[in-house]
């Protein structure tokens, strides 16, 4: 497999946010304004490379990886003993932490894919004055959690805190590719290749993917929408929706036993004071890897608009 050839060169950078040695991808000139990319479960913030790519105008783009992802530390140390667990409140302080870190003054522009999408729209409710623009590429949240299902959910946590996760070895950087692949079938042969690098590492046993397994490990806590929506009905930045066409979204959320009706799912953002959506055709989930020249510009009119 041939490999991408970036049109723009990333810098390799590591800050210390709230006691973990975060890796972050930063490209463009410091001075120019500040563009804040956050990745979606089991991404990287390098997986931004093709839209930073079709940018028409210079930013300073920043790209975390989050805690337990890509470079970044897990939060009790590579290779500590012990079940670590990730809580949706602690990314939404590592984001504030990074803010504080480059933009403590100054309002700025956010983008984030999936999981990062949901932490940027409750991000952008609970500090609104921290936040320019939201551009959201499919973070939809997930299905209303019932209360009455919360001690079946404490029931299986408790069990699969007994049998740790592991993330299995690949034999090459080239099957790392065709896995990645294998979950995005429009990914290219060349932007595979070149994602692969930031997904795994080498060690003994082969190519891991830079992830902690602890990831997979079901939250215990049920998904709120009540909740999240009163965050949504405090930004005050303008908020642009961004949906493939193609999304597996909806397939994903059947999966857990409740069929969606997308068309009354999509209600759920309309408590948004300052929202647009659009949808990107010849795109799945992965929108920010089939349709960059789109996606790029599609942020840059909207960032141009406030």
């Amino acid at each position: 497999m041939n490999n991408y050839q970036p049109l723009k060169q990333h810098e390799s950078r590591f800050v210390d946010l709230r006691g973990l040695r975060t890796h972050l991808h930063c490209w463009g000139p410091e001075d120019a304004p500040l563009l804040v990319m956050v990745h979606g479960w089991m991404d990287v913030g390098a997986s931004y490379q093709f839209v930073v790519d079709a940018l028409k105008l210079d930013y300073r783009v920043i790209a975390p990886d989050w805690r337990g992802f890509g470079l970044s530390d897990w939060p009790v140390g590579q290779g500590a003993p012990g079940i670590r667990s990730y809580w949706f409140p602690d990314y939404l302080a590592d984001l504030d932490a990074l803010l504080d870190h480059f933009s403590p003054t100054q309002a700025v522009n956010l983008v984030g894919h999936s999981m990062g999408g949901n932490i940027a729209m409750i991000y952008a409710g609970v500090r609104p004055q921290r936040i320019r623009t939201v551009v959201n590429l499919e973070g939809f949240g997930m299905l209303d959690s019932p209360p009455e299902k919360a001690p079946t959910r404490y029931s299986n946590w408790l069990d699969e805190l007994k049998a740790p996760k592991e993330l299995r070895a690949y034999g090459s950087l080239e099957a790392v590719a065709r896995r990645l692949q294998k979950t995005n079938h429009r990914l290219s042969d060349e932007k595979a290749m070149y994602l692969a690098r930031y997904w795994s590492a080498v060690d003994n046993s082969g190519y891991r993917l830079l992830g902690d397994a602890a990831h997979k490990i079901m939250n215990p806590i049920g998904y709120r929408l009540a909740e999240a929506q009163a965050c949504w009905r405090n930004i005050t930045a303008p908020v642009l929706h961004v949906e493939a066409k193609q999304t597996e979204a909806g397939l994903w959320l059947s999966r857990a036993g409740q069929p969606v009706d997308f068309d009354a799912f999509r209600k759920r953002f309309d408590c948004v004071p300052n929202w647009k959506s659009v949808i990107v055709d010849n795109a799945g989930h992965m929108v920010h890897h089939d349709q960059p020249e789109i996606l790029a510009g599609l942020i840059e009119s909207h960032i141009a608009t406030e």
